[in-house]
């Protein structure tokens, strides 16, 4: 996928962007790009390790010079269930389309593979409302028998799901939201 977009004031030079699958390589580049929206309590901190255990859930904006400028993630939690994570845009970057382009990519992968819902937890409740999210209700949760499945779970994005107590001090602000595919 291949995007026009504004270019970003870091690089004039180049308008476009196109989104692919993270490859190992990239996830220095992902650390690198999270770790300022991490110190601004933007995005939850992750050891590198759990960005290669998870990166085949990745996808990745990449500027026509090579630049890693977003990243995104789908991960599936049951049948008809997947979360957004760690979607992120450069801040040289935002406003030009590249969380657009991710969100579009990865909901496109949630359709793919079979999933009905699509759950975010997120400060830009304006980008992901624009995007057909909603504020999640008691009647987006799952059947009780679910629900016991699931905190079975040692994933956070379960836990966060399911507004388990023990992940609200990481999640404070932070909005439930979800899309209806």
């Amino acid at each position: 996928m291949t995007s026009t977009a504004p270019a970003g004031p870091q690089d004039p030079a180049h308008d476009t962007f196109s989104i692919r699958p993270a490859r190992t390589p990239d996830v220095q580049r992902i650390v690198d790009l999270s770790q300022p929206l991490v110190e601004r309590r933007v995005l939850v901190p992750k050891e590198k390790v759990a960005y290669f255990e998870s990166l085949q859930e990745f996808q990745i904006a990449e500027s026509d010079a090579g630049e890693l400028i977003g990243f995104g993630a789908l991960h599936v939690m049951w049948e008809d269930l997947a979360e957004v994570r760690t979607l992120a845009t450069h801040d040289s970057w935002r406003g030009h389309g590249v969380g657009s382009a991710l969100l579009r990519r990865l909901v496109q992968q949630a359709r793919e593979i079979g999933v009905s819902r699509v759950f975010c937890l997120t400060f830009e409740v304006d980008f992901f409302t624009r995007h057909g999210f909603t504020v999640m209700e008691q009647q987006d949760a799952v059947p009780p028998e679910v629900y016991s499945e699931l905190l079975r779970s040692h994933d956070e994005g379960v836990a966060e799901f399911l507004d388990l107590a023990r992940v609200k001090p990481n999640t404070l602000g932070n909005t439930r939201m979800i899309l209806h595919l």
